[in-house]
């Protein structure tokens, strides 16, 4: 029997599928790698995990860290939700996923937060950073920064987009943190993680995680992403009753298992959560942007601190040893001198100190005289008071709204010590009511207080007058 001949036309097909077959095997094994984690979000505790710990590309979750120092920018007062942000070339170049900004185009900082949380819009995360930052680099920094202060350890932040690059990896533990103190840290931005849709200024945007949102149960957030080297991503927060969890995927292989997966996940995180968790919130990490050197000036003092200043208690009636009370305080009020006007206030109170020692009598009736060659007459004894908060003291500055008592107290310590020529002898005060916490300098006339902002506006720390009542 005759063997048959194959044709060189068939013969080189069959070489090229071969040669085809042999590519695609490995380029369909070559999946992203897997992760996950589950936690009860209301104590942070760890419900399952899987390579949680192991490095990847975080794709689009990146944009949660964009959209996280955003949100403390606009708290802390470097920018504005209403400040016209002009869009670079480099922001308009980013591929998409994008919002299609122009370069030169202004747009409002609060349409570019919506386009990254809701569309995942590249050229707007990257406009988001230039406009706080001014670069990509200087953004990175500032993301890996902040990074750290959340306790991402495994983290490291090389855009504010995603987008595959050299390095820029992090895990399932570090993104679950991240994306538990977005909601946390900053409630009353994250209802953008649950919008269908919304307006970005120069269009309407869908959310790329709206199937999630309106298949499963009491979702609602947090933030997708998608790379061919990360695979498909999730990280997403549901609530029912009195049960919150937070599930994250990395090297899902398509939006609709990932989803699959997610919901899995949510599904156990909310079986093995207990019913009953008191709630211990992330603490708000230590500011990480342009105003947080600001711890007031160096003070350099003298002599040694024996005592805090403070109002010196105002006197009732005048007695025969009264003269020597004054030159007590007046003497402890001397002991602090700074390069500020402090100074000034120690060179009144050394003057008062003269006047008053020259007033004096000891308990033996003799005339004291220190300072002077010549003694002269005693006058009548003359009483050395602080300023009242009364007489027009009714006006006050407000320097921020905080998480936390303890944010706001250390906020007003921070501030005081920065701004002592002003704010010595005002009273702190924090005021709770329902957004939070407010960092209240009271007891001022209201030239002070105009006088506070003016100069604590310099250093950039945020701060308006509080008027009477």
């Amino acid at each position: 029997m005759k063997a048959r001949r194959i044709q060189p036309a068939r013969f080189g097909l069959f070489l090229a599928t071969l040669a085809f077959c042999s590519v695609l095997t490995p380029m369909v094994s070559l999946a992203a790698p897997y992760a996950a984690m589950v936690i009860d979000a209301r104590d942070g505790k760890v419900l399952h995990s899987r390579n949680a710990d192991t490095r990847l590309h975080p794709a689009s979750l990146t944009k949660m860290m964009t959209l996280y120092i955003a949100m403390e920018a606009v708290e802390n007062g470097e920018i504005s939700l209403d400040t016209k942000v002009k869009i670079s070339k480099n922001a308009a170049a980013e591929p998409p996923s994008k919002l299609g900004l122009q370069a030169g185009q202004r747009i409002a900082l609060r349409y570019l937060i919506r386009a990254a949380a809701v569309k995942s819009a590249n050229d707007a995360a990257t406009a988001i950073g230039e406009a706080i930052e001014g670069s990509e680099a200087a953004f990175a920094r500032r993301m890996n920064r902040t990074a750290k202060a959340l306790g991402m350890s495994n983290t490291t932040f090389k855009n504010m987009h995603g987008l595959t690059q050299s390095g820029h990896m992090s895990t399932a533990r570090d993104m679950t943190t991240l994306g538990r103190h977005v909601l946390y840290d900053y409630p009353d931005y994250y209802n953008l993680f649950s919008r269908r849709s919304t307006s970005a200024g120069i269009k309407t945007v869908n959310n790329t995680n709206r199937r999630l949102l309106a298949a499963y149960k009491g979702a609602d957030g947090i933030k997708t992403g998608y790379t061919r080297a990360a695979g498909f991503n999730l990280v997403a927060s549901a609530e029912r009753g009195n049960k919150r969890v937070i599930a994250t995927v990395f090297g899902g292989r398509s939006t609709a298992t990932r989803n699959a997966k997610v919901a899995e996940l949510l599904d156990l995180g909310f079986n093995r959560s207990a019913s009953r968790v008191a709630l211990r919130k992330p603490g708000l990490p230590a500011y990480q942007g342009k105003t947080q050197p600001v711890t007031g000036k160096t003070i350099r003092v003298a002599t040694a601190v024996k005592k805090s200043l403070r109002p010196v208690l105002r006197p009732t009636a005048a007695t025969e040893d009264q003269p020597s009370a004054v030159v007590a305080a007046a003497m402890s009020e001397a002991t602090v001198t700074t390069e500020t006007s402090v100074v000034a206030e120690a060179t009144i109170i050394e003057h008062d100190i003269q006047s008053a020692l020259l007033q004096a009598q000891d308990n033996t009736g003799v005339t004291l005289v220190s300072l002077q060659e010549e003694p002269t007459p005693p006058p009548q004894p003359k009483v050395v008071t602080r300023i009242s908060t009364a007489g027009g003291r009714h006006w006050g500055i407000n320097v921020g709204r905080y998480n936390s008592r303890f944010a706001a107290e250390k906020m007003l310590l921070k501030t005081a010590l920065a701004e002592m020529a002003t704010l010595d002898g005002s009273l702190r005060k924090v005021v709770k009511n329902s957004r939070g916490f407010e960092a209240n300098f009271l007891g001022m006339s209201k030239e002070t207080a105009d006088l506070a902002c003016r100069r604590l506006q310099a250093r950039q720390i945020t701060c308006y007058t509080l008027g009477p009542g």
